[in-house]
């Protein structure tokens, strides 16, 4: 849950709730439905939007290895997840958390940014066929989010060979 709605509810017992908490705490709940309509369309849909993404990738990057198209998907997968979490939650520090907690080891065994670039472009493209564009509003900060974390991650994987 969003860390400022956790502050919220741990306070409960020593006062009601402030005006601007209160409007926190309803601009949470109005937004839950959509939030909820997002995550079931992702987990529904996973394979739809991805199996097109694999093959214009592949389609794409015809020299690259498939170990590592392969990877690269898999990793987009776990991100996409870790995403909808996010944003379910509300919470995009639970999302950066869990993505730091992976992405570097990734990052530093496997040099895929030349893929990501690719991948992620599809994958916006993509998901934007199967969420209604206030849909995909709410979504794309966690994306940008796991983009900018893959990119600073792969920077610093090359930094350091």
């Amino acid at each position: 849950m969003h860390p400022q709605l956790e502050a919220i509810f741990d306070e409960a017992e020593s006062r009601y709730l402030k005006q601007d908490e209160l409007q926190l705490l309803s601009q949470y709940v109005d937004s839950l439905p959509i939030r909820l309509n997002v995550y079931r369309t992702l987990r529904d849909r996973e394979l739809e939007v991805m199996q097109p993404v694999a093959d214009q990738l592949q389609a794409q990057l015809p020299n690259e290895k498939i170990e590592n198209l392969e990877r690269a998907l898999k990793t987009a997968m776990l991100t996409l997840r870790y995403c909808a979490m996010g944003l379910l939650l509300n919470d995009q520090s639970f999302a950066q958390n869990r993505l730091i907690s992976w992405l570097g080891g990734t990052m530093r065994l496997y040099n895929v940014q030349s893929i990501n670039t690719v991948l992620y472009r599809l994958v916006h493209q993509y998901l934007s066929q199967v969420l209604s564009p206030q849909e995909l509003n709410l979504l794309t900060p966690y994306l940008t989010l796991a983009e900018t974390l893959m990119h600073e991650q792969s920077l610093e994987a090359t930094s350091i060979q």
